[in-house]
């Protein structure tokens, strides 16, 4: 299978990269930096130059891609932002979390998708917990919570306009990352071995989806 990786210079993006590598599958990964490039390159992977909170950077990824079939495609990139309701979010910090975490996915759906389909393969975005509109404990890390909750909508909605892929949001669980901290349950391996099971079950009913960690969809989000 041909594996599309979106943001893969360290943590969640890194390990889908190893384990897909690890079973013989061919893997196109991008990240932003020229270190992160030659690590992908020792390890065996397709390395292209990519920053999705760069529109510019982003808009020039379906010709990187040009005559790809992508079995399938994860978008891994995001980036995490602190603070609370008391306090509004700065403009900088707002178009940060948003390019990265929404923009950036809904600019990569129409040069990926397509490439998806002719696969019929399945096209996966990293979402989060934190994006659920049901059960919100407090507003920590809102501008985060909002950026997922939007990003499971554009999912949603997007599939309706790909028939031929799966589209599905996937919650990575708390993880033992940058973002996610150390004192998270789940490991970097772990979490990526649920979610590889995850992808390998889905099916075309499970379209439009958000899946928790345990491979079930979310009730109510």
């Amino acid at each position: 299978m041909n594996i599309l990786v979106i943001g893969a210079s360290r943590g969640i993006g890194l390990e889908l990269v190893r384990q897909y590598l690890e079973v013989g599958e061919r893997v196109i990964a991008t990240v932003r930096d020229d270190a992160a490039l030659e690590r992908l390159r020792v390890l065996g992977a397709v390395p292209l130059k990519l920053d999705v909170a760069n529109p510019a950077s982003i808009s020039g990824l379906a010709w990187q891609l040009d005559g790809e079939k992508i079995d399938i495609a994860v978008y891994v990139a995001g980036v995490m932002s602190h603070g609370n309701a008391l306090v509004p979010p700065t403009q900088p910090d707002f178009d940060l979390v948003m390019h990265t975490n929404v923009l950036g996915a809904m600019q990569a759906i129409p040069q990926v998708a397509p490439l998806v389909e002719a696969a019929q393969g399945s096209f996966a975005f990293i979402s989060s917990d934190m994006g659920r509109l049901t059960g919100v404990a407090s507003s920590h890390s809102w501008t985060y919570r909002a950026s997922k909750a939007a990003l499971n909508m554009a999912v949603a909605a997007a599939r309706h306009d790909y028939p031929q892929a799966i589209l599905v949001a996937l919650s990575p669980g708390w993880v033992q990352t940058d973002m996610g901290g150390r004192d998270a349950p789940l490991t970097v391996h772990d979490s990526v071995v649920a979610m590889c099971g995850t992808l390998a079950r889905l099916t075309p009913a499970d379209s439009g989806r958000f899946f928790g960690i345990d491979g079930q969809p979310m009730a109510g989000w």
